[in-house]
């Protein structure tokens, strides 16, 4: 999932057909378990990943079997999606295919499919930057977690603190100042241009760690949004860690030299508890 880039094409298999194609329009981000999975869903974590993609369903989908002889070569590979008989392999739910796999199933579907690619191409070539500020799930989720805010039975004065803090503002700006000073990368100190930002998401965590000092960083609005869509991390010595995914030129105009990434300082050890979670949930580093 993490490898995803918008401009992707993915397809849809089911019952031994493909069903569709799609596009891909974002990263992957986190997101809770969709309800329609229903007692299955309880396998799987309650959080996990989700890209959002235009699918195209199939008038008349297509068997792969049906072209064996010319898929088999590319079904070897131990992350191939089809057995070499051409039927699916259960605990495959997204693999990445080779341009000449891909390309020759779009081939093999034809209209529907070759049109989408062509369109693909074409975006990826225009648009190859850094996308989607603000992700449709992510503000979905996040609306819905402040709603639960609002109708919980605590107290006022609490419920007004995690209200800010969802924006990084309030008292959870103010415990996080006692001891961050200024924008880890770019060294803005005026407090009037500085976030405290979640650490762990503030859509992931629970109320005691939407409020909790060690769980902030004060950055400024681009840097914030860098690290919350897990473009940029920190690891625990201080170094910056550069997510493949992210566009170079688009790092540079937002103060973030990706060629030689800046330390930013060491971390309490409350800090370096909710980066590991950072790293390993929320950066985009490339490992599915």
């Amino acid at each position: 999932m993490r490898m995803v880039r918008p401009g992707d094409l993915v397809f849809s298999y089911a019952d031994v057909l493909l069903q569709g194609v799609g596009i891909a329009r974002s990263h992957c981000y986190t997101c809770p378990r969709p309800d329609e999975f229903g007692h299955v869903g309880e396998l799987w974590d309650i959080i996990g990943w989700r890209v959002d993609v235009q699918f195209h369903p199939f008038t008349q989908p297509f068997r792969p079997r049906d072209a064996l002889a010319r898929i088999q070569p590319f079904l070897s590979h131990r992350d191939a999606p089809l057995k070499e008989n051409g039927l699916g392999l259960q605990h495959i739910y997204l693999t990445q295919l080779t341009d000449n796999f891909g390309n020759l199933l779009v081939d093999l579907v034809g209209v529907p499919a070759t049109t989408l690619r062509d369109a693909a191409v074409a975006e990826r070539s225009a648009d190859d930057v850094l996308i989607e500020l603000d992700l449709p799930g992510v503000l979905e989720w996040e609306e819905i977690e402040a709603h639960k805010i609002a109708a919980a039975p605590i107290p006022e004065t609490e419920r007004r603190a995690l209200v800010k803090a969802r924006i990084g503002q309030g008292l959870f700006k103010e415990k996080v100042s006692r001891f961050e000073h200024r924008c880890r990368i770019t060294g803005v100190t005026n407090p009037t241009h500085l976030i405290a930002s979640h650490i762990k998401p503030w859509r992931e965590s629970t109320n005691e760690e939407r409020l909790a000092a060690g769980n902030g960083l004060l950055l400024t609005p681009s840097i914030d949004h860098l690290f919350d869509r897990g473009f940029i991390t920190f690891d625990d010595s201080g170094d910056t860690l550069i997510s493949p995914v992210a566009d170079h030129d688009s790092l540079r105009r937002m103060g973030v030299n990706p060629t030689e990434p800046p330390r930013v300082g060491l971390f309490n050890i409350d800090q370096k508890f909710f980066l590991k979670h950072h790293r390993t949930s929320v950066f985009l580093n490339g490992v599915s």
